[in-house]
């Protein structure tokens, strides 16, 4: 008797391993997959500009990073106190003009660098609802709870959604053509816009992104339709009924390295994943000589790690 519908995977041509240098950007659920790689000790970049929820935020950060469109005063402003700009997340934010200036280009520094060199780039779309600033006319990132008066909000359709991710592609090949593009859409459910308006959000980013990938060389994981279709019930969300919990992000992840991630180094993820618990280990007698001996065995593990793979800190 089978009791659950199961989402068809499709196993990507170009793997991951530890070879591979990854850029993650996008939707909250980056980083959600962004840790799990980390705790791996892939090499991953990962937001530098913070969660950016639709594709327009992304494609303007890219475009600047390449084109070395640095920020200038006129760009971000105060409020509350705090330092914002409408193109950055609010982990950016500082109580310094010049010390935010500095932090987004830095940013685009490290973007730049992370496009040019990436073997593997991960895009999450999260949401196609945006808002437009009223007296710039400009689609801003984050609104930093600057009033809602100030902005228009309005949902983008899948010809701009595509226009937009076909201006990504474009950018980044121009500059790293070996370059894997692997999309996503992110599970989270982005209700404070409503249940309908979810739903068509999700809609034109999924067709969107669909009609980008055909006659391409890209990648799509489905990380959205698993939640939906596998992962039916609520028992699977957080508290707040909209993030997916640690055991669906748990179980999502081990789609993705099923399909994702070359079978060649499931080995040695292993042996970073015994490294990581032995670190989180807390012994009842620190100074007993059974856990000297797990301490020396620990070390081991971890030289025998990094002589092969120097990149690895423990």
């Amino acid at each position: 008797m089978k009791l659950q519908t199961t989402v068809p995977l499709i196993t990507a041509e170009n793997l991951i391993d530890y070879q591979s240098k990854l850029l993650m950007m996008g939707s909250c659920f980056v980083e959600n997959i962004g840790d799990k790689l980390e705790y791996y000790k892939f090499r991953t970049a990962q937001n530098p500009f913070g969660i950016l929820f639709h594709p327009i935020a992304i494609e303007n950060l890219i475009e600047r990073a390449l084109t070395n469109q640095t920020y200038q005063k006129e760009e971000v402003f105060e409020h509350g106190g705090i330092w914002h700009c409408f193109d950055a997340h609010s982990d950016l934010n500082t109580t310094s003009e010049q010390e935010l200036l500095d932090n987004l280009n830095n940013g685009l520094q490290e973007t730049s660098k992370a496009l040019k060199d990436a073997t593997h780039i991960i895009l999450t779309l999260g949401t196609a609802w945006a808002y437009r600033h009223n007296l710039t006319q400009k689609l801003v990132a984050n609104c930093h709870k600057v009033p809602q008066r100030e902005f228009s909000k309005e949902l983008l359709s899948t010809e701009m959604i595509q226009s937009s991710l076909k201006k990504v592609v474009e950018l980044v090949q121009s500059i790293n053509k070996k370059v894997q593009i692997i999309f996503t859409i992110s599970p989270v459910r982005h209700l404070k816009d409503g249940f309908v308006e979810n739903q068509r959000s999700k809609a034109n980013l999924i067709g969107a992104v669909h009609e980008m990938l055909e006659g391409h060389d890209m990648s799509y994981f489905p990380s959205y339709e698993i939640m939906m279709d596998e992962l039916r019930d609520y028992r699977f969300y957080g508290k707040d009924m909209v993030h997916p919990n640690d055991l669906a992000v748990g179980y999502i992840w081990e789609k993705f390295k099923s399909t994702l991630i070359s079978p060649e180094i499931h080995t040695i993820m292993d042996e970073v994943e015994t490294v990581q618990k032995g670190l989180q280990h807390k012994p009842f007698n620190p100074d007993s000589e059974a856990h000297q001996k797990f301490k020396k065995s620990l070390g081991g593990k971890i030289t025998y790690l990094q002589e092969r793979y120097p990149f690895m800190k423990f």
